[in-house]
């Protein structure tokens, strides 16, 4: 029975991770709404089924039309599902409508939420959620004119719960965000039944905890803001810490919203100050890259190295996310993330290195990106970085192209002459693809070579594992004292879930899941 389901979520999760970003975001709130307008023919929620379908179209339009005109303005690609899942978002946190001027609110909204994305930005990235934004503006607006409505939050049905925590879910995994939705509903619920508690002690009334909970939980907007909304990677700043305290600062607010005037700082004014929060954590100035030479390491990886115009700071196994304006980008736009290759010691040079085979219109774009071309980097994030404890022995699994940031710290350890105990397990599809040798010789510490074929020639303190797939019991079997050390494991998603029994016995646990570009 636990094989069959650990066999399941390997599978569930390995779709996951081939589904882009947009794409699963936009899928989880297709099916919500599916859901919500078949509840919807029971009468059982606050909206129609008419109400659902006209207000759906209505903000849509409204963004798509906003978008269209930006897109011609700043010669920026249409992103079809980005205007999408904003419309859905909107959908279900303002009141859907069949009144005239209820419309042309949602409308108005939605046209403010796209624009939002063109105009709070910053080094092309919006800075504030666009749906939270589109909301606010409208319910600022209902104070003067309350007959264009205001944000509603219907999705904090109790009817809906299960669906949004389902999807939800499915969200937050792909994103890797659960721990931090998760903080952010433990501190909103326990902030509420504190708010409460406050304020029935001052009317002299007993708190009920069972119906305060209940309503919540199960009747509050906190699981779809935090699971589509708060999760939002653009308007999340890098750092897991930082993360947290957005979460934190979310969650009190909308625990406890504030009066300003006939307005609460709660819900999505909660997540804009959040938003406003993390730009602060992430905010840097872009950094121009000049190439200066292209390297052909194994048949599918290239090594680019770069000069920076002025230093770059990071730490060994972070990322950066690389700009290459190109013409006509497909929906993923002009940007990607690549883990840093090269060490700090190495500066100002600065490596990255990608695989070919994506047909991706990025993908083409920098493969023919040449010595002397300037690109840009527009961010480092990342918390795949070594224990700061030295005598902490570490086990390092990497997959195909996911061994760059180990090269990274590999390369720091030796340049800086930091000792470390290190064990290293290398997954390649053949001999031809185990990229980095050099360093990895280099580093001097014990390699595992995971390929279907044994190598013919492997460097001394090399061994070939044997010709099967890598999974948690071979992964026992390979690092027998995986319990002393802490396992970073760097590959596609399908590999860290297989791993993942394995994984529970270490002495800690840190994943960098890729999915291509």
């Amino acid at each position: 029975m636990i094989s069959t389901l650990t066999g399941l979520w390997n599978r569930v999760f390995g779709l996951l991770g081939r589904a882009s970003m947009y794409r699963l975001v936009l899928f989880a709130l297709s099916a919500l709404a599916v859901i919500a307008l078949g509840i919807s023919f029971t009468g059982q929620l606050a909206a129609g089924p008419l109400q659902i379908v006209v207000s759906a179209g209505v903000v849509v339009a409204a963004i798509a039309a906003v978008d269209a005109v930006a897109q011609r303005i700043l010669r920026r690609p249409w992103r079809i599902e980005s205007a999408l899942i904003t419309g859905l978002i909107l959908l279900f946190v303002l009141r859907p409508t069949l009144d005239p001027w209820g419309l042309i609110g949602i409308a108005i909204a939605g046209a403010v939420a796209s624009a939002s994305k063109y105009v709070l930005a910053w080094q092309g990235r919006h800075i504030f959620n666009p749906a939270a934004v589109g909301a606010t503006v409208l319910t600022a607006l209902s104070i003067a004119f309350p007959d264009l409505g205001s944000s509603w939050w219907w999705v904090g049905s109790p009817l809906l719960v299960a669906p949004v925590v389902l999807l939800g879910l499915v969200v937050l995994l792909r994103t890797e965000k659960v721990r931090v939705v998760a903080l952010f509903l433990l501190v909103a619920v326990l902030v509420g039944l504190l708010r409460t508690f406050v304020q029935t002690q001052a009317a002299g009334l007993p708190l009920d905890l069972g119906l305060t909970l209940t309503q919540l939980v199960l009747q509050s907007p906190f699981l779809f803001l935090g699971a589509f909304m708060l999760s939002e990677p653009l308007t999340l700043p890098p750092r897991r810490r930082q993360q947290a305290v957005v979460a934190v600062v979310v969650g009190v607010l909308a625990g406890w919203p504030i009066a300003l005037g006939e307005i609460t700082l709660g819900q999505e004014r909660a997540l804009l100050i959040g938003n406003l929060v993390a730009f602060f954590f992430a905010m840097r100035t872009a950094v121009r890259l000049t190439i200066v030479e292209r390297l052909s390491l194994t048949p599918t990886v290239r090594e680019l190295s770069f000069r920076a115009e002025r230093p770059v700071r990071f730490a060994p196994g972070q990322y950066l996310e690389l700009e290459v304006p190109h013409p006509h980008p497909d929906a993923r736009g002009t940007r990607r993330e690549f883990s840093i290759l090269s060490s700090p010691e190495e500066l100002p040079i600065v490596k990255i290195a990608m695989r070919e085979g994506s047909q991706s219109s990025y993908k083409k774009a920098l493969a023919h990106v040449q010595p002397g071309d300037e690109l840009a980097i527009t961010g480092i994030w990342g918390d795949f970085v070594l224990p700061r404890k030295t005598s902490t022995p570490i086990l390092m699994v990497a997959a195909g192209i996911g061994v760059t940031p180990f090269v990274s710290q590999l390369r720091h350890l030796r340049l800086a002459q930091e000792q470390r105990d290190v064990v290293f397990v290398y997954v390649a599809s053949g001999e031809d693809e185990l990229a980095f040798r050099e360093d990895l010789v280099a580093s001097g510490v014990p390699v595992i070579v995971v390929t279907r074929d044994q190598p013919a020639h492997l460097p001394d303190g090399w061994r070939w594992a044997g010709g099967t797939r890598l999974d948690a019991e071979g992964l026992l079997r390979l690092v027998p004292d995986i319990s002393a050390r802490h396992a970073f494991v760097s590959g596609p998603p399908a590999l860290i879930a297989s791993l993942a029994p394995a994984l529970e016995k270490a002495r800690g646990i840190t994943t960098d899941a890729f999915t291509g570009y």
